[in-house]
């Protein structure tokens, strides 16, 4: 194998820079760091190893007790949601309503850190550009507006009202609206998210990239053609009655933890729990209930699969048209009847689903899952046992070329037996960020939906005649793709991290610096505020966790989010804010969209107050009364959100109402694909090709970092690792603790490069590796995504290992 010479990289930890009050800091902060190391994961999920971390994460916050105090309001009725994923509330929850991560973003949000202008005073932003991404958020919360000034390479302070104006000229000056790209990540609250689309729209465009394109599309897509709705059916409590979980493509441990203490209570009244997952994850294993105090006290732990299968990735669809077609036979045997009454009253395309399952041959089903037949064939015997079956998947199963028909074929083996619409049963997409599946009930679509733009015509051009845009806009991928084409100009991003979080990093970071202006509504500094273009601003707002008054009066404000299983809930922060500059989310969104709009709306011949901003963010029951107004569902929005728990959103399929063009829930009938990524590689291992997963490390979230370690997987103080199968390290001539580069193509078949990582001996697959995003963003080309979703193909990435040579 060819070695690689390349430039010595340093440490992962990179020393930690001055203070505010100029004095170096440690090296490494011990608290949350140490030298880097592998070594195996033997407890289980939870437990101690959880309690510790949360002690190591409060600590580091520098505000330990306040953010102590924050946890008991997380989660609760009269309390803040948890800024972390979207896992339901249960309705008889506890006093302790969260999980390790989220304390960890808890506390990464209630630190005591603070990035004021004087930070900036000693740090350009060439020298910025070169800190990790743990480095740049862990300076603390961003503490006023800020404008890039490119003489000195520096953010200076700008005053709130000229950082509109500067916007407002921007936007206006454009010769046409879709040249503006306007990004949403999964923090927005339903009421910023609301306002975000009515302005965007209101100013002439449907050029939404939001965080959904790059996770969970093509489980909207795909269950919007088989059920004629694009949420999940099951909700929370359906976990209490299923007697079978399929849990595919999923890390709950590390992704959505308190999913583990339903799976536990599933698993301990009997339910079977059926886990396919490429890598061995200690999360789908044992689970330590930390609030168990016996358990606790004995060091026990609880098993969560009762089988675990390692499928090759991209082999999901193949495993489930193996588990139908092992039903057939068992149909065939008299061990396992269909849903008959069900599939005749409320389906249609059986029959043609049925003959492509039959006459795939066994053979094809095997290479493509990666799964011997017989595996195969045990999922199928329990699940012809199912009465009250859920399909529960993540991004494994999403961020595939051929993720719609995966969901699919997942959402069939669910019809097949009639899970739909019956207690403990039904698909449950779990989605990642706290309001992610909110941001799209409230409008954040590229493609709107002809009723939103109707009923938002209705609401708001009956008297002043404006229109809104019908035309698609861009999504993530084409927004980048726009960029690099010169057809965008500016960019505001609503939370996120869009640059680390998208494909293609070293193309995306290009295109960005041809903005004309890059806008950025945060609470920490990160890379995309590095990313300059011609001008910039940072925005900081209010975090979860803090109290927001609005008004002459000053009065509290509660915002509300929906959860994976369309609950919505309502979210009041109980912290003061970290700075008397922070501003809210809707009123940031106000400010830009008075300050616009005041120029665009009179060339267009419409009235300015056709919306009264002030009037809406002075009390977000005004919003709420404009959500109630336009969006389906939310009737009586104000009222039913002051009810514990929050509401329902009611979802026709549950009740076995299917608005598809038929009436009818449509079984997909498609064909596996005729090759995924580790058969086109097959032919190529012995030259060190693999299929590469971007995944996350346990101290991790999205694109945020919380700190160097991977404890369920024994990596600790570092993340350039990657993680490969023994049999593949032999018969490539490699072992572990060597270092390699990873070396992929892009879509002109050039070599791309992510340098020095080292190799960790896992149990995945052979043929299959995997390594932490997005330090391997870099690798997944722009081109590579989803049929009929843009979704980049992050979990299926072509790759090459190259020994790289690197000075420790």
């Amino acid at each position: 194998m060819a070695s690689h010479q390349q430039t010595p990289l340093p440490d992962d930890r990179e020393s930690n820079p001055a203070n505010e009050a100029g004095e170096r800091l440690p090296e490494a902060d011990t608290t949350l760091t140490q030298a880097p190391s592998v070594e195996s994961y033997t407890g289980p999920a939870g437990g101690w190893g959880a309690m510790q971390s949360v002690g190591r994460h409060l600590k580091r916050s520098q505000a330990p007790l306040k953010g102590a105090r924050a946890l008991l309001s997380t989660n609760q009725p009269h309390g803040f949601d948890c800024p972390g994923c979207a896992w339901g509330d249960p309705l008889h929850g506890s006093s302790f309503e969260f999980c390790e991560n989220g304390v960890k973003a808890v506390a990464w949000e209630s630190t005591k850190k603070r990035v004021t202008r004087r930070f900036f005073e000693r740090h350009t932003l060439s020298e910025l550009r070169g800190w990790d991404d743990f480095r740049l958020e862990d300076q603390g919360r961003l503490t006023e507006p800020m404008r890039y000034d490119a003489a000195s390479d520096r953010y200076v302070p700008i005053d709130w009202e000229s950082a509109f104006a500067l916007i407002a000229e921007h936007l206006a000056a454009l010769p046409d609206p879709d040249r503006a790209l306007f990004y949403t990540s999964g923090r927005a609250s339903n009421e910023a998210a609301y306002l975000y689309q009515l302005f965007v729209r209101l100013y002439g465009t449907n050029n939404f990239p939001d965080c959904s394109n790059m996770c969970h599309e093509a489980s909207g897509v795909g269950m919007q053609a088989s059920l004629g709705v694009g949420k999940g059916t099951v909700q929370l409590e359906d976990f209490e009655h299923a007697d079978t979980i399929l849990v595919f493509g999923q890390n709950p441990g590390t992704n959505h933890p308190r999913m583990l203490g339903d799976l536990r209570r599933a698993a301990e009244r009997g339910a079977r729990i059926v886990s396919f997952n490429p890598l061995k994850e200690r999360g789908l294993e044992r689970f330590a209930d930390p609030q168990n105090k016996r358990e606790m006290l004995t060091q026990g732990s609880h098993r969560i699969s009762s089988h675990y299968y390692q499928p090759k990735m991209g082999g999901d669809m193949a495993a489930a048209r193996g588990i139908a077609k092992a039903l057939f036979a068992l149909e065939a045997g008299g061990h396992f009847t269909p849903d008959r009454a069900f599939i005749e009253s409320h389906t249609a395309g059986y029959e043609q689903w049925r003959a492509q399952v039959e006459a795939t041959p066994w053979v094809d089903i095997e290479d493509q899952a990666g799964l011997p037949r017989t595996q195969i064939e045990e999922v199928a015997d329990i699940v012809a046992r199912a009465e009250r079956m859920i399909i529960t998947w993540a991004m494994g199963i999403t961020q595939h070329e051929h993720s719609v028909d995966t969901v699919r074929e997942l959402v069939n083996l669910l019809l097949l037996g009639g899970h739909i619409g019956r207690p403990g049963a039904g698909p449950c997409p779990v989605r990642g960020h706290s309001n992610v599946q909110g941001d799209r009930t409230m409008g954040i679509d590229e493609k709107a939906p002809t009723r939103l733009i109707d009923a938002l015509e209705a609401r708001y051009g009956e008297t002043s005649g404006v229109t809104m845009p019908r035309t698609p806009g861009l999504n993530t991928v084409g927004a980048i793709r726009a960029l690099e084409l010169g057809e965008a100009d500016v960019f505001i991003g609503l939370g996120g991290n869009f640059t680390r979080a998208t494909p293609d990093s070293q193309r995306t970071e290009r295109a960005f610096r041809r903005l004309g202006l890059n806008v950025q509504i945060s609470t920490k500094l990160n890379r995309s505020h590095l990313i300059t273009g011609g001008d910039a601003l940072i925005l900081p707002c209010l975090g979860r966790t803090e109290i927001d008054r609005q008004g002459e009066a000053g009065a509290s404000q509660q915002v509300s989010v929906e959860d994976s299983m369309s609950m919505v809930h309502g979210s009041a922060g109980i912290h003061a804010p970290a700075s008397e500059w922070l501003r809210s989310e809707p009123a940031i969104i106000a400010g830009i969209a008075e300050a616009t709009l005041a120029r665009v709306l009179p060339h267009r011949g419409v009235d300015t107050d056709v919306v009264d901003w002030a009037a809406m963010v002075a009390d977000y029951d005004r919003i709420r009364d404009e959500i109630e107004a336009v969006i389906p569902g939310f009737g009586n929005f104000n009222a039913r959100l002051q009810q514990a728990g929050g509401f329902w959103l009611e979802n026709v399929a549950s009740q076995r109402r299917f608005n598809t063009s038929s009436g009818r829930a449509t079984f997909c009938a498609s064909p596996l694909p005729e090759a995924v990524m580790h058969q086109r590689l097959y032919a190529r291992r012995d030259d060190g090709w693999l299929t590469l997963q971007t995944l996350r490390s346990h101290d991790q979230y999205n694109t945020t970092v919380y700190g160097y370690d991977d404890r369920y997987r024994g990596v600790k103080g570092q993340r350039r690792v990657v993680f490969v199968n023994p049999a593949d390290l032999t018969r490539l001539g490699l072992a572990s603790d060597q270092w390699v580069d990873l070396v992929g193509l892009d879509h002109e078949g050039a070599p791309r490069r992510a340098p020095a990582f080292r190799i960790v001996a896992y149990e995945t697959p052979e043929g299959c590796a995997a390594a932490y995003y997005p330090e391997t963003n870099a690798l997944v080309p722009l081109e590579s995504v989803g049929v009929g979703t843009d979704t980049p193909t992050s979990k299926a990435v072509a790759v090459r290992l190259e020994l790289s040579q690197r000075i420790v």
